[in-house]
């Protein structure tokens, strides 16, 4: 026994002066700290981060265990950290999709910038940090998510007619691609490719997610447009390559999902650059930092660079993305610290 008989009080107070720079909250306030138990000298509790995607996570855990150790007559202190990701409000017009918490919209102004490169890695990225995920594809005239993920069966319903969705590295995943054959091309006008989104985000059975990785069609048209009015975003990811043309249209995308009220979560700049593998030099293929002006121009965040490297278009080619092929790559980690600070953002958002 100690001569100061430690309070929860008095953990709870200490506690208080760790803050969370993202929230702008400490610890308590934020409802992050829970189950302090005290044994003699000993202490105790939970501290449950808004996601396990954090980038502060081992800061904040360091920082939550000086806090008690600092307590005046405190031995051994054990944190115990999990996470729990809230549920996005959503706009209010919106009808949320049961069962998920936060939807991600990945868009792109015009095609060919990689952006159901940036889905998927996304997508698994976000699953690695423990976080359960699904993706669905609602690029119609261009699905490609089937090959990337590697997968290649039929969808299945439920005797209620609710789609079942193929699951491939623990991401459950919807795709138009799942429908069509070989090289077949899907023709339909507008009502009906409204009818097949709303039937792949609402009549799937998701079961409980934490995020949906939504990969949108190119461009900025008004299929686009009214699928952005439609689906109940939290937040969208644009991404682009550095090259005028492109970084043009993203500017236009990003005005779009103003116009519907999306938040946008930030901007990815893919094949910023190629690396030789030999001497290590980089190479500015298609100019570089033009996105991360972007962002500056348009007070968003700026999200990261992506290289252009052949060992991420061959992920995608052969069904193994580069997330699950080599996770300890230095691309891997890209789309990890990407997806740290999406989920971040959509924390902070829900909280505020």
């Amino acid at each position: 026994m100690t001569d100061n008989k430690i309070t929860q009080a008095a953990v709870l107070e200490a506690l208080s002066s760790v803050m969370d720079p993202e929230l702008g909250k400490d610890i308590v306030a934020a409802n992050m700290v829970s189950d302090i138990k005290i044994d003699g000298a000993n202490v105790s509790f939970r501290f449950t981060l808004t996601t396990n995607a954090c980038p502060l996570k081992e800061e904040l855990e360091a920082n939550a265990r000086a806090a008690a150790e600092a307590i005046p007559g405190v031995g051994d202190v054990t944190v115990e950290m999990d996470s729990r990701v809230p549920q996005s409000k959503g706009l209010p017009d919106k009808e949320p999709i049961p069962n998920v918490k936060n939807t991600i919209a990945v868009a792109s102004g015009k095609g060919g910038v990689g952006k159901s490169t940036v889905a998927v890695n996304l997508a698994l990225a976000l699953k690695k940090s423990g976080a359960r995920v699904g993706l669905v594809d609602i690029d119609v005239y261009g699905p490609s998510v089937p090959i990337m993920m590697g997968i290649d069966e039929d969808l299945k319903a439920t005797e209620d007619e609710m789609i079942i969705p193929n699951e491939q590295y623990g991401i459950k995943v919807v795709s138009v691609g799942f429908m069509l054959k070989g090289d077949t091309a899907l023709i339909w006008r507008g009502p009906l490719v409204m009818q097949l989104v709303t039937q792949f985000l609402k009549g799937v059975s998701w079961g409980a997610l934490d995020y949906l990785v939504i990969d949108m069609p190119p461009g900025t048209g008004d299929a686009q447009l009214t699928l952005a009015q439609t689906i109940p975003l939290s937040g969208a990811v644009i991404v682009s390559t550095p090259q005028d043309v492109a970084l043009m249209d993203a500017r236009r995308a990003i005005k779009m999902f103003g116009e519907v009220n999306a938040p946008i979560l930030g901007v990815v700049e893919n094949m910023s650059y190629f690396e030789c593998p030999h001497c290590n030099e980089k190479t500015e293929i298609f100019s570089t930092g033009g996105a991360e002006e972007t962002s500056k121009r348009y007070e968003v965040p700026f999200l990261g660079k992506i290289p252009l490297d052949p060992v991420i278009r061959e992920g995608g080619d052969t069904g193994r993305p580069i997330v699950v092929a080599d996770p300890d790559s230095q691309h891997s980690k890209v789309f990890v610290d990407i997806a740290g600070k999406v989920a971040s953002t959509l924390s902070v958002l829900a909280l505020a």
